[in-house]
């Protein structure tokens, strides 16, 4: 059941080569919703799991992003995660909603059109901690890239104390209250199980997931001797300026479709 498409409706796309539709699908019996994303294109393709970032109404999946992965080729899937956008349950900052990433692998996987079971994983800012976790519960995973990604929920905590009582409420404390719930989120000490290609890109500029968190990512994914490749922007925040964000969004595709 989980993974399973319940119900499709077409949502309008931004591009005229791409199909959108929003789908409710099953996520440990709960209905939750996402974007589905197709080129109009006959035939089969590589699929791309997208992992948003922020919480609620914060980072909402943007359908022009989705459309732009699968203008290059991919079928793309991006959860809305539990409890939004009419979704059952509610969003716990990768708790148990990262569930949700995990049946949207499966739903891909499942889908007629995905060519060999080709997944990739792709992670924004919170959503690194998705992907991570998605691909270290998912070898099959054919590679992840984590963006501006978070690795580190407790570093996160201490970096950005504007979020801090967000996630408190969220989460069920602070780390050092409740220092077991951000370990289970926080992906580092699994990074030994990850079979996946990883990509992870950072701008050194960024202030909303400071650049500390790809370099523990790195340190621990080349301790532990995994394949993993990384593409750093001096001059770049969380937020890539439009013609370098194609241009890299284009790249980091077609590093994809070679692993």
């Amino acid at each position: 059941m989980n993974g399973r498409i319940v119900s499709s409706r077409r949502f309008p796309s931004p591009n005229p080569n791409v199909t959108l539709s929003t789908v409710t699908y099953f996520s440990d019996g709960l209905k939750v919703k996402g974007l589905l994303a197709e080129p109009i294109e006959d035939g089969s393709f590589e699929g791309l799991l997208y992992l948003r970032g922020g919480i609620k109404n914060q980072g909402k999946v943007r359908p022009a992003r989705v459309a732009q992965f699968a203008q290059e080729g991919l079928i793309v899937f991006a959860p809305f995660y539990r409890g939004n956008q009419g979704g059952e349950g509610a969003e716990d900052f990768c708790g148990m909603d990262r569930f949700d990433a995990y049946h949207g692998f499966e739903l891909l996987k499942k889908h007629s059109r995905v060519k060999e079971k080709r997944v990739h994983l792709f992670g924004f800012s919170r959503g690194g901690l998705m992907a991570l976790w998605t691909a270290i519960n998912y070898p099959e995973a054919t590679s992840i890239v984590t963006w501006g990604g978070v690795s580190d929920l407790f570093l996160t905590y201490e970096e950005r104390k504007d979020l801090r009582k967000m996630l408190k409420r969220v989460i069920g404390g602070s780390p050092y209250s409740k220092p077991e719930l951000y370990r289970m989120r926080t992906p580092l000490d699994e990074i030994q199980h990850l079979q996946s290609s990883l990509l992870i890109i950072h701008g050194k500029q960024d202030r909303n997931v400071s650049f500390e968190h790809a370099l523990k990512l790195e340190r621990c994914a080349k301790m532990y001797q995994k394949q993993v490749e990384t593409w750093y922007f001096d001059e770049f925040t969380h937020y890539f300026p439009p013609k370098e964000n194609r241009k890299i969004t284009e790249a980091a595709v077609e590093w994809m479709k070679n692993q």
